[in-house]
């Protein structure tokens, strides 16, 4: 597995989801959408944490566009764009690290230390998110795996069942750069899941670190 940028995002975006979703009262800081699952089950079950699911997509949505609007500015500063919005993110992470450590473990999914924490999660996945989306364009997403995993079936299939010579070469390119990114999610998955049983809210001390290592990549440097 080819170590790039993308894949160390994916990474990230598990861990952070997975270890999100354990500390924070069942939110969602990357798959955002899949807070309407959770709301709804809090509404039916009486569970708290719903005005932190139901706050989350609007802030993804808010930071998004807030993130692209920025993005217009740094050029004319002399700033590299997407260096920049990951070390944007990277220090978004840092902060809700110390916030969870501070203030958690958060026991009731009301709480308005977990609300800010998880508000700020939230806001870095979406500058990944943003930045995914708009500069590495012509890799996978990083946070969401369904259509990756949706499209290496499809590739899977049809080498399968065989093809030209040129869709073969471009079905394994393709296969290859996908299987990176959905593996490296699932291995971020289970860090997220191990970590935090082990030593709790001081889980989210490692995602920085794993936030750094894009930031210091050469590849950050592209401004495309």
């Amino acid at each position: 597995m080819k170590l790039t940028v993308p894949v160390f995002m994916s990474v990230n975006a598990g861990y952070v989801d997975t270890a999100g979703f354990l500390a924070l009262q069942g939110l969602f800081t990357a798959h955002v959408t899949g807070n309407f699952v959770t709301l709804g089950a809090s509404l039916v079950l009486g569970s708290a944490g719903a005005a932190a699911k139901l706050a989350a997509l609007p802030v993804f949505c808010a930071v998004i566009v807030s993130t692209r609007m920025f993005s217009f500015l740094l050029p004319g500063m002399g700033l590299p764009i997407l260096r920049t919005m990951l070390s944007i993110e990277l220090a978004l992470l840092a902060i809700g690290a110390v916030l969870a450590v501070q203030l958690g473990p958060f026991k009731q999914g009301g709480e308005i230390g977990m609300f800010i924490t998880g508000m700020v999660l939230v806001s870095a996945m979406a500058i990944q998110n943003a930045a995914s989306r708009i500069h590495l364009g012509t890799a996978p997403p990083t946070t969401l795996m369904t259509g990756t995993t949706t499209q290496i079936m499809i590739d899977i299939a049809d080498l399968i069942r065989g093809t030209t010579a040129e869709a073969r070469i471009t079905a394994r390119a393709r296969l290859e750069k996908m299987s990176a990114n959905v593996i490296g999610f699932a291995l971020g998955c289970a860090a997220g899941a191990i970590v935090f049983a082990r030593f709790g809210t001081w889980c989210f001390a490692v995602p920085p670190i794993f936030a750094l290592i894009p930031v210091l990549m050469p590849e950050s440097r592209n401004d495309s």
